[in-house]
């Protein structure tokens, strides 16, 4: 209902603890916010988003984030080998460092790489996903080209007494894992601590062989790569009777991970990430609401060969991490004008630092951003329109904006259409990471990339079913490509553009839960050279997922069906990688009412396929899970 876009007004901009179990899995039209910085229903968004919920995350039962998100509408992953191993994601065919990642509304990733490394989340950890697909950089500034996931760890809820929680699994390649966790809150207060880890012996990330060696991985080495991880999270949060609220949210992870190496580079890299934030919301007005936010987001990493300290960066095939903070802060106002209309400003201060064992030329740099948005309904129409303001102390002033329109028709049917514009600034590592061997690994006289983007969305949904259809473009100037062909070393292409089609159906039939997702796109080069025309790196052109779930009483069964079709390793397209489908088989039993056992059997026909050229992935593996997690009675 569009009188939900007035009450926004008088909530956080950004979720307070409570707001975020608004998720229930039968809930067709969740509160979201990160579409417009503002709480609002995902039908009032005008945008393509997808929410994952606890309930989703249970059932679906994922090892990682990578295994939770590939398939939905516009997202696939390159991952260089298994469970922990680094894997990269593509959202509608730009780069990876082209998506935004918030974590309880503060900004991850390494300031080097310029990506968030999705790997060491701890799905356990997770409340709640927000995906918003297309520009946001009108809201966000930097990096949000390709659009935004937003990952709300878990939250106690007001009034919701002592909750604990427990989860144990074992599976295949020795995986071992549990968590614990304990929530609750009263009338006022709500808090939550857990805890978790995860463990797996792994596999050979690498095809071995003498060619493999020199044309893939760089290494022959034929060990198991092993992955542990140690997490943590703290949240706690008030709120007073005038609806003042103040929040703060804390997450560690640790992860100690094995790939293939050798003596001219590590084989073993203890990553960590840190993410700490706090905020506060009140409203000085009755139609004015403030909120201000503060964070830290580190991305920490030391590199080992054989157990010996090799530096504080990985290798050219870890991408060349190094240790890095950003410090961050913001200042929203929510503003009512009228029934239906709402005006947001604020401001956004951004520092990013680099700490290596390497020398970086240049190791820090900032960016100040002022936004605006406006949102108004109009009987049967929505309109949506932002516009920023960046300085980058590096490449000066950016400005882009986005304008969205939606009518409503009759029987649920809505059609909407938009346009944005983006920018990314290019990373450490694409600038000044330090040579290989004599051999450039950066190139300093990189430029900014920018994109406009135009999308037209046509949506239904109806009792008992639902679905969606989007159609978009994409034009990057100057994209940002690292081609293995020329040593990984990047360079802006003049030109590069995205075209595709998003499809969505939802329904529930004769008592099953059907989802199913394609992506149908041409994510290619548009520089007029010689590789004019051939598509960008390890993006296929087409993907499709079916979910498919049922409860018998105190029995649930499903199934995930995922088909991708080829793409490649290389800009010049001549390093091919098939197309390939998996099966996933799942079930679950409620045995009492606050325990429940899980068992899930991943790519049940042992299919052997690559995301990365040379790079293994995981054959059919198995995995049981024994949770405990009082219901509500």
């Amino acid at each position: 209902m569009k009188k939900t876009l007035l009450a926004a007004a008088l909530l956080c901009c950004l979720p307070a603890a409570h707001a975020a179990d608004q998720n229930d899995a039968s809930t067709l039209n969740p509160v979201i916010v990160t579409a417009t910085r503002t709480p609002i229903t995902a039908d009032d968004a005008l945008s393509s988003v997808s929410v994952i919920t606890r309930a989703d995350i249970e059932r679906l039962q994922p090892l990682s984030v990578q295994d939770l998100l590939t398939g939905l509408p516009g997202i696939n992953f390159a991952q260089s080998g298994g469970l922990g191993q680094l894997g990269t994601l593509f959202l509608r065919g730009t780069n990876s460092t082209h998506t935004l990642v918030l974590v309880d509304g503060i900004r991850i990733g390494s300031a080097t790489a310029g990506f968030a490394r999705l790997e060491q989340i701890p799905v356990e950890q997770i409340e709640r996903i927000e995906i918003v697909r297309g520009p946001r950089s009108s809201l966000y500034g930097s990096d949000a080209i390709g659009g935004v996931i937003q990952i709300f760890t878990r939250h106690g809820q007001p009034n919701g007494g002592l909750a604990p929680s427990l989860s144990v699994t074992a599976g295949s390649h020795g995986l071992a894992g549990a968590s614990a966790g304990i929530s609750g809150g009263d009338a006022h207060a709500w808090y939550n601590l857990s805890l978790g880890g995860q463990y797996t012996s792994g596999f050979p990330a690498c095809r071995m062989g003498a060619a493999e060696a020199m044309a893939g991985c760089f290494a022959d080495d034929p060990r198991n790569d092993a992955f542990r991880n140690w997490n943590g999270a703290l949240n706690a949060g008030y709120r007073w009777n005038n609806g003042a609220e103040l929040a703060g949210d804390w997450l560690r992870s640790k992860s100690f991970v094995e790939y293939a190496g050798s003596p001219y580079g590590s084989n073993r890299a203890v990553n960590e990430q840190r993410v700490a934030g706090a905020r506060l919301s009140f409203s000085p007005l009755e139609a004015w609401k403030v909120t201000l936010n503060a964070g830290q987001g580190k991305d920490l990493a030391t590199t080992y060969y054989q157990g010996s300290y090799y530096g504080q960066y990985y290798p050219l095939q870890q991408t060349g991490y190094a240790n890095s903070r950003r410090n961050q802060a913001s200042w929203q106002n929510d503003v009512a004008l009228a029934a239906n209309q709402l005006l947001t400003v604020g401001a956004d201060w951004q520092q990013d630092h680099v700490d290596s064992s390497t020398a970086y030329l240049e190791s820090r740099r900032s960016d100040t951003g002022v936004f605006a948005q406006y949102q108004g309904t109009f009987g049967r129409n929505e309109l949506q329109a932002s516009v920023r303001r960046d300085h980058d102390s590096q490449f000066g002033n950016h400005s882009t904006g986005a304008l969205a329109w939606g009518y409503a028709f009759d029987h649920g049917l809505r059609l909407s259409a938009s346009y944005g514009s983006a920018f990314h600034a290019p990373t450490f590592n694409d600038l000044y990471y330090p040579p290989f061997f004599g051999t450039p690994s950066a190139n300093p006289e990189l430029k900014p990339e920018t994109s406009h983007s135009t999308e037209l969305g046509l949506q239904q949904q109806l009792a008992g079913w639902h679905w969606a259809v989007n159609a978009y473009e994409t034009r990057i100037n100057r994209m940002i490509v690292l081609d293995p062909a020329q040593n990984y070393v990047p360079f802006n292409i003049s030109r590069a553009r995205i075209r595709g089609v998003e499809g969505q159906l939802g329904a529930t039939l004769a008592g099953w839960q059907v989802q199913g997702y394609l992506t149908l796109q041409q994510p290619k080069n548009d520089d007029g050279g010689a590789d004019n025309g051939k598509l960008l790196p390890r993006r296929p052109e087409r993907t499709a997922r079916l979910d498919i779930d049922r409860r018998f009483g105190a029995f649930g069964v499903g199934s995930t069906w995922y088909l991708a079709g080829h793409s490649y390793d290389d800009v010049a397209n001549t390093h091919r990688l098939g197309g390939y489908g998996t099966l996933a088989l799942r079930a679950n039993w409620q045995f009492a009412p606050d325990w429940q056992v899980e068992g899930k059997l991943a790519n049940a026909f042992g299919h052997h396929y690559e995301t990365v050229w040379y790079y293994n992935q995981p054959g059919r593996t198995w995995m049981l899970t024994l949770r405990y997690r009082p219901t509500a009675r």
